[in-house]
């Protein structure tokens, strides 16, 4: 056995020795083998429902099969950010949903990551990470979904908003806060038909169908 595998069997087993007495779930990712499980608690292995022998087994698999892609891409740049810190006391937090095979409901945990072990030339090795699971009933649970919901709605339609130029966001934004395209007129000293062109430009540019949709962008890119 070289010196790298048993310095990380003993890393493994110094945590597997005592994980299982703790309230959360605990993970041990392989770096070098693109993010391998090398160790989950009991929690997590009955969590899934899978053995800790087929979980590593799944590879990369084990990533889409659990986990939402579009969620992943705003933390997987900061785990990337991460591995390539000096400082080896840093610390990544997250929330994070997973769902089991076959089910329709995500489960929402607070994920925290950092480095556990390094080769001797510096480079990250493993990975240890803590997920604690959120009651579903809990409102800190409502609050963080709604928030992600808005940060997916903004990284999928930012192309769209981009597209509108300064005069129409502002006419979004008033037309938001529920004034009608008298008042944005009065307000803008602009003429009543330019008001309507802009209100119309909006609509198409955004593919709006309604004022709840004009209500999702307002409030997805902070203009209300």
């Amino acid at each position: 056995m070289t010196d790298l595998k048993k310095n990380i069997q003993n890393a493994i087993a110094s945590i597997a020795k005592s994980a299982d007495l703790f309230p959360n779930i605990t993970i041990i990712h392989n770096i070098q083998q693109a993010f391998r499980v090398e160790y989950m608690s009991e929690r997590g292995v009955e969590f899934l429902g899978f053995t800790l022998k087929e979980i590593q087994d799944m590879g990369s698999e084990y990533h889409e099969k659990f986990f939402d892609p579009e969620e992943s891409k705003d933390y997987l740049q900061k785990i990337s950010d991460l591995l390539h810190s000096q400082d080896d006391s840093r610390i990544l937090s997250f929330f994070q949903q997973v769902r089991k095979p076959g089910s329709e409901n995500w489960s929402w945990f607070m994920t925290t990551i950092r480095i556990l072990l390094k080769d001797k030339t510096g480079n990250p090795l493993l990975t240890i990470t803590t997920a604690f699971p959120i009651d579903p009933e809990h409102q800190i649970t409502v609050k963080v979904s709604r928030l992600l919901e808005e940060n997916n709605f903004l990284r999928k339609n930012a192309g769209n908003f981009a597209r509108l130029s300064p005069r129409e966001k502002e006419i979004l934004q008033l037309m938001a806060l529920g004034n009608g395209s008298q008042e944005i007129s009065e307000q803008l000293f602009i003429s009543l038909n330019t008001v309507k062109t802009h209100r119309k430009n909006v609509y198409q540019k955004l593919n709006l169908k309604n004022t709840y949709d004009l209500n999702v962008y307002a409030r997805a890119f902070d203009l209300i």
